[in-house]
């Protein structure tokens, strides 16, 4: 295959949905050498908030002179970027050897197995292991999680470090409908005798974590106990056993940020105390400072003020409208709004209208996007309009502020076009 026949070839997998369970992966690493046992990973889950602390955990190890692989999703400007080196998207070359490695073994699995069709998702994951395993090592590779822990496609391989950057309410249909349900499938990136540095709020799911912690020896460093945050106006201080660092400020706005760049040093310091890297504690700091993630509350452009963010579920929607208050206070903010199927589109608009001024809605080029009339009927803003056309809406708004949200393939849509503008 050539790249573009590569990308059809991985994107033409979606047609198989979503299939939790690790089989497919495990049979066909097996037959590729198991790969991902080769590499020194960190595997990040959660709610929200994966890509933010996979991006300081990365610039952090980079400043201090570290290669470091990492594995996100979904992408938002190239298909590329989700297996990045040094935040550097791979070559369209090297993204084809690999599919050509992986392609023939999947294609066996199917005559070979009764185990099925390999899905979009992991066959990206194994990608993923084959480079970072057997084409370019790299010191170190951050695996962010897909679609909760134990039964991810990522969930295949014994990590250096955990961490578990929050519990919330998203994908009910497969994790479970309550918090302690999807608490109990993410504490499945819990390995015997590997540290979780973690945030979780709900009283139940932290006692649940905590018993999986102690049936498997493993050490449990969470913020607000272990790790303390305390702000201040624009800054924040962190403090971890002999560790503390003051005024740190970061480039991504939120209280969220915060925690998620408390989060992923907590597991660089651990990892230092364990012997596991060298740290230049000021280079690791200064790392985190000047991290940066593609679509988290990005400032698109200043006059007028547009700004992308890939809140995609009722948590996510909540810190954006919590930074939101706190950085664009007193200014007249326009909202557009899409999303795809399966979210609680209810609770995210209610939220996202306490803070427009006006409220459009509209539809983009998915398969799973949400059909313009189902995110109508949720709509009660006074001011609200259908976009038909949002490219040219955005590209003409001649407002204060607007706000494009509601799905991470929605604002990668306009990042995308941004960029070629």
């Amino acid at each position: 295959m050539d790249y573009k026949e590569t990308l059809d070839w991985i994107h033409n997998r979606g047609k198989f949905g979503i299939k939790p369970g690790v089989k497919r992966m495990t049979w066909m690493l097996n037959e590729l050498g198991n790969p991902q046992d080769k590499i020194r990973g960190v595997h990040v889950v959660g709610t929200n908030g994966k890509g933010s602390t996979v991006a300081y955990m990365r610039s952090a190890l980079n400043y201090n002179d570290y290669t470091v692989g990492t594995f996100t999703s979904p992408y938002i400007v190239v298909f590329n970027e989700r297996i990045s080196v040094d935040g550097n998207p791979i070559s369209d070359e090297d993204l084809t050897h690999v599919a050509n490695i992986v392609r023939p073994v999947s294609e066996r699995m199917i005559e070979e197995t009764d185990l099925g069709q390999a899905t979009e998702f992991e066959i990206i994951t194994m990608m993923m292991f084959v480079y970072f395993g057997s084409i370019h090592p790299v010191d170190f590779v951050i695996v962010e999680a897909g679609l909760g822990a134990t039964h991810d496609s990522t969930n295949v391989f014994k990590p250096i470090m955990t961490v578990l950057t929050s519990i919330g309410l998203d994908h009910t249909d497969i994790l479970g409908d309550t918090l302690l349900e999807i608490t109990k499938d993410k504490s499945g990136v819990i390995k015997p005798g590997v540290p979780l540095v973690f945030n979780v709020e709900d009283e139940e799911s932290k006692n649940y974590i905590y018993q999986v912690l102690e049936a498997n020896n493993s050490k449990g460093i969470e913020l607000s106990r272990e790790i303390l945050l305390l702000r201040k106006d624009g800054e924040f201080a962190f403090q971890y056993g002999n560790y503390d660092f003051q005024d740190i400020k970061l480039k991504m706005l939120g209280l969220h940020q915060k925690k998620n760049a408390s989060l992923a040093m907590a597991a660089l310091v651990e990892m230092n105390e364990l012997g596991l890297v060298e740290l230049d504690m000021n280079k690791m700091v200064s790392g985190v400072e000047e991290a940066t993630w593609v679509g988290r509350i990005e400032v698109l452009s200043e006059n007028p003020t547009i700004i992308i963010d890939g809140a995609h579920n009722r948590e996510a929607v909540d810190v954006l409208v919590e930074t939101m208050e706190n950085n664009f206070k007193g200014r007249d903010i326009t909202v557009l709004f899409s999303c795809v199927s399966g979210k609680p589109i209810e609770n995210m608009v209610r939220k996202l209208e306490s803070i427009a001024n006006e409220f459009n809605i509209t539809e983009f080029d998915f398969y799973r996007a949400r059909k313009i009339e189902e995110i109508k009927s949720a709509v009660a803003h006074p001011n609200s309009h259908v976009v038909d056309d949002y490219i040219k809406y955005i590209d003409e708004f001649d407002g204060d502020v607007l706000l494009v949200t509601g799905s991470l393939y929605f604002i990668s849509n306009v990042k995308q076009h941004f960029n070629k503008k």
